[in-house]
Parts: C-alpha cells; sequence; structure tokens
C-alpha cells in the first residue's frame, strides 16, 4: 500500500505563491504517475495537475495553466506543487493521489488526507 502526506498548505494573499509537497512512503513510489486534486466546500472534487511515472509529462486543468507547476523527485519520493499568481477561487483542499492512468483518467487510486489552501482578496 502506498502512504500519501501532503504538507505546505496555508493562508496567502490573492497573487502570492504556495508549494505543496506530498511524500510517498514504500518502495512502489515510482510506481505510477502522480496528480494532485482539490475540492472547495460545495463543489466536487477537481482534477488539477498530473506527472507521469518518470516525470516526463505535465498534465494542468485549465484554471491553473500558466500559474502552476507540477514536479516530482524520485530520489526523495516526494511531488510538488507550485502554485503561483494564487487567485481566491484556489481556495480548496489539495489532495495528492496516485494510480494507474492518474493523468488520462484524472482519477486516483490511492490518496493523502488533504492540505488547507485559502487565498485571501
Amino acid at each position: 500500500q502506498v502512504q500519501l502526506v501532503e504538507s505546505g498548505g496555508g493562508l496567502v494573499q490573492a497573487g502570492g505563491s504556495l508549494r505543496l509537497s506530498c511524500a510517498a512512503s514504500g518502495r512502489t513510489f515510482s510506481s505510477y504517475g502522480m496528480g494532485w486534486f482539490r475540492q472547495a466546500p460545495g463543489k466536487e472534487r477537481e482534477f488539477v495537475a498530473a506527472i507521469s511515472r518518470s516525470g516526463g509529462s505535465t498534465y494542468y486543468a485549465d484554471s491553473v495553466k500558466g500559474r502552476f507547476t507540477i514536479s516530482r523527485d524520485n530520489t526523495k519520493s516526494t511531488v510538488y506543487l507550485q502554485m503561483n499568481s494564487l487567485k481566491p477561487e484556489d481556495t480548496a483542499v489539495y489532495y495528492c493521489s496516485t494510480g494507474p492512468y492518474i493523468a488520462t483518467t484524472q482519477k486516483g487510486t490511492y490518496w493523502g488526507q488533504g492540505t488547507q489552501v485559502t487565498v485571501s482578496s
């Protein structure tokens, strides 16, 4: 079983930046691609970004293209989400996930506990 733990969330002003981290435990960190999802109160969970197993390909939701960057460091078993030019609409709980075909299906199999991101206007 894969264990995922997110960190780096917090309260920031609109236009600011945050860097989220997701640490994976176990010996199979590089088995699948990795993705970030978010869910705001009263809204459905939505896909944010994903990165392939090797890190060679990235995918983004239209709402975050040009502002967010996903990356991974397999030596540290960690995936990151650099979020710039944050907007109040980005406020949500952000979840790290992994699983087969996560980029194409935009659905995860394993999930972290989530980290809160709040962007003030």
